[in-house]
C-alpha cells in the first residue's frame, strides 16, 4: 500500500496530493480550460512550497484537470473587469510575486518537475509549462503562446524559458505569430520531451515521475542547479521585466478591443495605440 496524503492549497482550484514521494498539482477550472484565478496562483505557490520542503516528496508533477492543461490568463474574466484599483504600480508588483511564485519556484526548486499535458497549453499556460524540467504531452495536445492575438507583450516567464529551449528565432515566431503547434511539432521544435496517446499519458507520466523520485535525489538538485547555470541569463530579471511590460500593454487601447473581439469571436483590428 502507497503511502499518500492531500496538500491542503486552499482552493478547489488547485488540487494537490502526494503518492509514492511524487507531488501531484492539478489546475482545476475545467469550465475555463484551467484559465488562472488568483486562488488557483496562490494555491498554486502553497503547493510548490509544500513540495520542495516536504521529505516524501522528490518529483511533482503539474497538470490541468478534464483534458486542458492550462489556457493562461482568463481573457473572459479580462472582458468583464473593470481594471481593478491600485493603480500600475501595484499591478507590475504583484504580478511580480505571483510569477516568482510559481514559474520561477517551479525552475528554481531543488526538485525535478513534470508537465503533464492532457490538452491545451497557452499563454501564461504555456510559460508553466515551460519553466518545467521536462513535459509529457497527449497526441492531442496543442500549444500556442496567443499573446499577440489579444495586443499581450507575454508574461509567466514564457520568452526566456522557451528561449532557453529552442532558441531566439524560433521563439520570435511562435511569440510575434502566436501559431497553434501540435503536439508533434512541439516535440520536434525542443518544446516537449515526449506525446504519448491521450489514454496512456497519466500512466506514461507517473512511470517517469515514480523512476525520478526513486532516483539520486542530491545529485538531481545539483544537475538542475548546474544546468541553470549553463544556460545563462537571469531568470528573475527576466520574469520582472514580463510582468511590468505585461501590465504596460494590458493598458493600450489594443488590447481591451481584441479582449472584446475575442469575446466576441470576431478578428481584431490593430490600431498601434
Amino acid at each position: 500500500m502507497s503511502d499518500s496524503r492531500t496538500i491542503d492549497t486552499g482552493t478547489e482550484d488547485l488540487l494537490a496530493r502526494v503518492q509514492d514521494r511524487v507531488a501531484i498539482l492539478t489546475m482545476n477550472r475545467p469550465s475555463r480550460r484551467n484559465a488562472f484565478s488568483r486562488p488557483m496562483l496562490e494555491g498554486l505557490e502553497k503547493a510548490l512550497i509544500d513540495a520542495e520542503r516536504s521529505q516524501d516528496v522528490a518529483c511533482v508533477v503539474l497538470t490541468g484537470a478534464e483534458g486542458a492543461f492550462c489556457s493562461g490568463g482568463d481573457v473572459k474574466g479580462m472582458a468583464d473587469s473593470g481594471g481593478g484599483g491600485g493603480g500600475i504600480d501595484e499591478a507590475i508588483h504583484m504580478q511580480r510575486l505571483a510569477q516568482r511564485g510559481t514559474a520561477g519556484r517551479i525552475y528554481e526548486m531543488p526538485k525535478p518537475v513534470i508537465a503533464m499535458l492532457p490538452g491545451a497549453a497557452a499563454g501564461a499556460g504555456l510559460g508553466l509549462a515551460l519553466a518545467c524540467d521536462l513535459r509529457i504531452a497527449a497526441d492531442n495536445a496543442i500549444m500556442t503562446t496567443a499573446f499577440a492575438n489579444i495586443g499581450f507583450s507575454g508574461d509567466w516567464g514564457g520568452s526566456f524559458f522557451m528561449t532557453g529551449l529552442i532558441g531566439a528565432a524560433r521563439t520570435r515566431q511562435l511569440y510575434y505569430l502566436s501559431e497553434k503547434i501540435d503536439a508533434h511539432r512541439a516535440e520536434e521544435l525542443g518544446l516537449v520531451n515526449w506525446v504519448v496517446p491521450a489514454a496512456e499519458l497519466e500512466e506514461e507520466t507517473m512511470k517517469l515521475a515514480r523512476r525520478i523520485a526513486n532516483g539520486p535525489t542530491v545529485a538531481f538538485r545539483y544537475m538542475k542547479e548546474n544546468i541553470a547555470r549553463a544556460i545563462g541569463g537571469e531568470m528573475g530579471e527576466c520574469l520582472d521585466l514580463e510582468a511590468t511590460h505585461h501590465v504596460h500593454t494590458s493598458l493600450t487601447k489594443d488590447h481591451r478591443s481584441a479582449v472584446k473581439a475575442f469575446v466576441d469571436k470576431r478578428t481584431p483590428v490593430f490600431e498601434g495605440r
